[in-house]
């Protein structure tokens, strides 16, 4: 741990430039013209497309963003992918430990001795050798429930938030409730940081435009509702960083596009004979120590894992003719797209414009899994965006929750199962390459000229530490 405020070392010239960089994921140029106040940043100053990864997902980007390397190199193939040497498929893991390569912050720390970071909700969080450290991390209490919380470093800042700002408010930041407030919590905790601890790069991540562009789609006018919503709620903020002579720096992971056909491909692979499962309380469940092969779905790509290479040409037949997926990638497919590393399946199936891929292996409904219709990011075996949602064939979905909420309120064991098992609703998702740069994402900076033409996602790191003015 680096303590903020520490005196710099003797002999230091240079005063780094404050930077301010906020991940605003979702963030597009369509979107922009719903936010007036970070369109007048670009305006102002500087304005390029940003080029994403494969996969177009937060986990992978952003550690692309700080590492200046591809999935390839730093190994983050997906928010999630099967741990081979653990049997088990794992998501949203929070230790940086997970990430290779050399970090922002250690080539800062190297240009310039005492460098100081502040991360807000940027993932890998925890276990990075930042100074400030704050991330959403739930209560798992004994008797089963889940409390709202977050991680903070050093800890008597979790107090000192909570004091100030209430307690993180986790279910408004995943979930059928997730809107504004998660966003506005992050935006007056990241001000909170600012105002304190002056550190010499603070980076934010902002949810929002997640939410309702996944619910509703990109086009719809409650997703240029919730841009104009989230650009007042950045107000503040933006006007802090001016005031503090602070620059700032605009970026997003991915655009979210029109996407409303869901395609099961772990079923494919069961009704194949690849995909196996087991059956406890008359509830299936992914077998995948002896499953020949299996799919974690992670939005618009899918790892799939391959037991044994002969049946690699098992697994390819099974799905080379299902709609939706439209590219299989190889290992040659993998090597072009920079996602050939051990933790990426033996195949990478990669969905049609208008596609995503759910992760559901069961073939009859009565016999999901019961967390099927929890919100459950770490047990489901793949992503899951009908969390978003209440169920809408349910007539007493919300009767259910609010007696659910009440056995909460009297510290009693609940189980909220409000998600649906049928994943129309969604409207739109990511992780494949933009077809149109409209629809990808894209970088602001408060600084004139920092910016020009298309920046690479491998480039964000070396951008960065110029713009500091220690590069």
């Amino acid at each position: 741990m680096r303590p903020v405020g520490r005196p710099r070392p003797q002999g230091v010239a240079v005063t780094p430039t404050p930077l301010l960089v906020l991940d605003v994921v979702g963030l597009t140029p369509r979107l922009l013209d719903h936010m007036p106040r970070l369109k007048a940043l670009g305006r102002s100053g500087s304005r390029a497309p940003l080029g994403t990864v494969l996969p177009a997902v937060t986990c992978s980007a952003q550690s692309t963003f700080l590492t200046g390397v591809p999935p390839s190199e730093h190994g983050i193939v997906g928010n999630g992918w099967y741990y081979r040497e653990l049997g088990e498929v794992l998501l949203w893991r929070q230790h940086n430990g997970l990430v290779a390569g050399d970090k922002l912050w250690d080539a800062a720390r190297r240009a310039h001795p005492g460098y100081t970071v502040a991360n807000i909700c940027w993932w890998y969080a925890m276990g990075a050798d930042t100074d400030i450290t704050i991330t959403p991390r739930p209560v798992y209490y004994a008797d089963g429930r889940k409390e709202p919380d977050c991680y903070t470093r050093p800890p008597a800042l979790h107090d000192e938030l909570t004091e100030k700002l209430g307690t993180f408010p986790l279910f408004r930041f995943w979930g059928p409730r997730a809107d504004i407030v998660s966003s506005r919590w992050i935006v007056a905790a990241t001000r909170h940081i600012l105002a304190t601890r002056h550190p010499d790069l603070a980076l934010c991540y902002i949810p929002h435009l997640d939410y309702d562009l996944q619910r509703y789609g990109p086009h719809d006018p409650r997703a240029d509702q919730a841009a104009a919503e989230l650009d007042a709620a950045l107000g503040p903020l933006l006007d802090d960083a001016a005031t503090e002579g602070r620059t700032v720096v605009v970026l997003s992971e991915y655009g979210i596009t029109r996407a409303d056909r869901p395609v099961d491909i772990n079923r494919a692979l069961r009704r194949a004979g690849l995909l196996e499962v087991h059956t406890q309380d008359g509830m299936e469940y992914l077998d995948t120590t002896a499953s020949r092969a299996f799919a974690v779905a992670d939005h618009q790509i899918a790892h799939v894992y391959v037991r044994r290479s002969e049946d690699l040409d098992a697994t390819r037949d099974a799905l080379g003719g299902l709609p939706g997926i439209a590219q299989l990638l190889d290992d040659e497919g993998k090597k072009s797209n920079g996602l050939d590393h051990p933790r990426s399946g033996e195949f990478v199936a990669v969905a049609e414009p208008d596609a995503w891929f759910t992760y559901y292996y069961w073939l009859d409904d009565a016999r999901a899994p019961d967390f099927a219709q929890l919100v459950d990011i770490h047990r489901k075996p793949g992503y899951d965006p009908a969390e978003l949602f209440m169920d809408p064939q349910n007539p007493y979905v919300k009767v259910k929750a609010a007696t659910a909420l009440a056995r909460k309120k009297l510290g009693m064991r609940y189980r909220m199962a409000v998600v649906p098992l049928d994943p129309s609703p969604v409207r739109g998702s990511h992780g494949r390459l933009p077809d149109h740069p409209d629809d990808g994402p894209l970088i602001l900076c408060s600084r004139p000229h920092a910016v020009t033409g298309p920046v690479r996602a491998t480039d964000v790191k070396a951008l960065l530490i110029s713009l500091a003015g220690i590069g």
